[in-house]
């Protein structure tokens, strides 16, 4: 039991890792109508901009990583993202997918084709023993700020009227665009949202993870599995399904490795099969 109990806390917190890629994935793909296959990248840029800065300047300028990953974000939507709404889902799908083979081209050219591995901070080392329950300090970290970046952006969107514009305006953008809302700085603004978003996961996942171009791949299918389950735009889908597939992924390393890289698909599968739109998924009025 106690084993049981250790590995399914290591799965929490792989899971929210998952649910800020997801969060990102879906906020982007809610609103601007993009397959953003590119998102995976992002993360890895925020795990390698971290892992430069702290190298640098230590672990406080990590920071910066994910303001840095969603400058470069609203930059690719201005550029090319901009381009592709209103046109075949098909379309943006292979133009992001063709973003994130540049990306990952460019961090190999960068950085490398190796992994590099990232030393969490020295405050975060050591143990931290709760009940029956074991896991490193810098796990718990990882937990603490997760929930509270979560918090804050579940604020952001709920209580702040900039939130509510981008809550309505994955519903209905052409509404938005009536009231008069610049409509193109709030894209700009919600793609680079995602990216940042993204980037603070990396960040997080570099030291536990090693930082490695794969990374981006590594990222990118959990991230849609768990859009998938918790439904398209959920936010609360998007936490209860990332703590679902890390659960399930972290049980399943431990009792049948050779299935693990499996079992988030197994359950995505039983999920849609009861609940096509997700867990928590409604009809969305622009995509019917």
């Amino acid at each position: 039991m106690e084993i049981i109990l250790s590995q399914a806390a290591n799965g929490v917190v792989l899971g929210v890792i998952y649910i800020l890629i997801s969060v990102g994935l879906s906020i982007t793909f809610g609103m601007l109508g993009i397959i953003n296959f590119a998102h995976g990248a992002f993360f890895a840029l925020g795990a390698y901009f971290s892992y430069e800065l702290a190298s640098r300047f230590g672990w406080s300028a990590a920071i910066a990583a994910p303001l840095l990953a969603a400058a470069i974000g609203m930059l690719v939507e201005v550029v090319l993202i901009r381009r592709l709404y209103g046109k075949e889902p098909l379309l943006s799908l292979v133009v992001t997918f063709a973003l994130a083979l540049l990306i990952e081209a460019v961090i190999r050219s960068v950085w490398g084709t190796g992994g590099r591995p990232l030393s969490p901070p020295a405050i975060f080392n050591g143990i931290v023993e709760i009940g029956p329950i074991l896991m490193t300090t810098y796990r718990f970290a990882v937990l603490v700020i997760t929930v509270a970046v979560l918090l804050a952006l579940w604020a952001f969107l709920a209580l702040t009227p900039y939130g509510r514009v981008i809550r309505a305006g994955s519903r209905d953008p052409e509404m938005v665009d009536m009231l008069g809302i610049n409509l193109p700085r709030v894209f700009t603004a919600v793609f680079g949202l995602g990216c940042g978003i993204a980037a603070i996961a990396g960040v997080l996942a570099g030291p536990l993870w090693t930082v490695s171009p794969s990374m981006a791949a590594n990222a990118i299918m959990p991230a849609f599995v768990i859009v998938a389950i918790g439904g398209l735009g959920s936010f609360s889908g998007a936490v209860i399904a990332g703590l679902f597939v890390g659960i399930t992924t972290a049980l399943t390393v431990q009792f049948w490795p050779e299935a693990s890289s499996a079992a988030m698909y197994v359950l995505m599968l039983l999920i849609l099969l009861v609940r096509p739109r997700g867990l928590l998924g409604t009809q969305w009025e622009r995509f019917e």
